[in-house]
């Protein structure tokens, strides 16, 4: 199907404003008294936050538990490898949540889950008593071969100082110079990031004279926005970037910057680790993860575990797996789903109606910057099939061309995004 512009941003606008499912309107009332702790402050937990006060009438106490004080946006993170962009501009406060919504915001670990979702034990805050659990806590990476060294060869797959890193290594070639970077084997966070960043610095190399831009993928083509990366790097860069598809990584020397892949060894003068992913440790410590393959298993419907005994413990975002993209706007989109269920099943209301079936949608969107001033952008829908009792993707696409005009776009669309979950 051809997704235009104009059909995408009403799928966002629709997506980002309201829950995909009908009216809770009366609900609120029957959940007076009653506690949902939130674990992870990314899109997903935010916005669980958010929508569990805003649509509870305040009703229900909502705790937001996360050891950061703010929360830097991986959305957009790639152009802070070239300066379009600073990570300032990316930290997103929790400040509304607690002034507007009334969100209680603990800085804190959690290190153990209670059983069925009753609490949750903080390391420096004791037990805390609950209603229900959301885990909301993003990725953790496994460990790639060889000697690996992020202080050398930087992953900057989680925004922060990572980020930081990559940008004073890559801002530092010359023309001539050569960029290595590994993509995961699937599932991972975003899958147009890696391709995305490939197109940032071959671009910044471009500007400088020329270079070399290894993209080292372990998944057999490339995973999102397929004919827009297949044109960019066959087209615009085809000077620049060599992809190498089916490349698994056989080991890493962060010293030396040498990455092997299928018996070929790769030196680059910048290397860029991105290494295969899974839930965090608390996630998996607390046995949510089993049978989900490194990811927690969940029913779409509610996003609770369908790990047995945690039955009260709903996962959303990066963490869990339900046939869907990684992304902040799919985690944004589950969040609502989420907060819908918890106060239906916490106001004694049915989650599994036929009708309410039939309205649950999520929606996957972003853009991807190809140049220093184009994008790209694309979108893909998601509905829950009765029949297979999953959600299966039912529409979506990507631009044909990447413009100045979709550059501009993109930042509307992430600001969009920014207030949907944190203001």
């Amino acid at each position: 199907m051809n997704f235009n512009r104009r059909r995408f941003l009403q799928a966002f606008g629709a997506s980002a404003a309201v829950a995909a499912v009908p009216s809770i309107a009366g609900a609120a009332e029957g959940t007076q008294g009653t506690h949902v702790v939130v674990v992870g402050g990314g899109f997903a937990g935010a916005t669980a936050a958010k929508y569990l006060r805003m649509w509870s009438d305040k009703k229900i106490r909502v705790t937001l538990i996360d050891p950061k004080a703010s929360h830097t946006s991986c959305v957009l993170s790639n152009l802070v490898l070239n300066g379009n962009i600073t990570l300032n501009e990316l930290t997103l406060s929790y400040d509304s949540l607690r002034s507007f919504y009334g969100v209680e915001v603990i800085r804190d670990h959690v290190t153990e889950l209670h059983p069925d979702g009753a609490g949750v034990t903080l390391k420096n805050g004791g037990d805390l008593r609950c209603d229900r659990v959301v885990i909301a806590t993003g990725i953790a990476f496994k460990k790639p071969q060889g000697d690996v060294n992020y202080k050398e060869t930087p992953h900057a797959w989680i925004a922060g100082s990572q980020t930081k890193l990559l940008a004073r290594q890559v801002r530092g070639l010359s023309a001539g110079d050569t960029f290595v970077m590994t993509i995961p084997k699937g599932p991972y966070r975003c899958p147009p990031g890696p391709y995305e960043r490939a197109c940032v610095v071959a671009d910044m190399l471009q500007q400088k004279g020329g270079g070399k831009v290894f993209v080292l993928d372990e998944n057999d083509g490339i995973q999102a926005e397929k004919a827009t990366f297949s044109k960019a790097f066959g087209g615009l860069y085809s000077e620049i970037i060599e992809y190498v598809p089916n490349a698994t990584v056989e080991s890493v020397d962060s010293a030396n910057h040498e990455v092997r892949a299928d018996g070929r060894l790769y030196a680059g003068d910048v290397v860029n680790i991105i290494p295969r992913q899974r839930a965090l440790w608390f996630v998996r410590k607390a046995g949510l993860t089993k049978g989900g393959d490194g990811w927690a298993p969940v029913d779409p419907l509610t996003y609770a575990s369908t790990v047995p005994g945690f039955e009260n413990v709903h996962v959303i975002g990066d963490s869990q797996t339900s046939y869907q993209p990684k992304s902040a706007h799919m985690a944004n989109s589950q969040a609502k789903v989420c907060a819908d269920a918890i106060i239906r099943s916490l106001a004694g209301l049915p989650n599994d109606s036929l009708e309410r079936k039939q309205n649950i949608t999520t929606n996957s969107a972003c853009y991807s910057p190809i140049t220093s001033d184009e994008a790209s952008w694309l979108t893909v829908n998601y509905a829950y099939d009765t029949a297979a009792g999953r959600m299966m993707k039912v529409h979506g696409g990507e631009a044909e061309e990447w413009s100045r005009e979709s550059y501009q776009e993109m930042f509307a669309w992430a600001s969009n995004l920014f207030t949907d979950s944190f203001h």
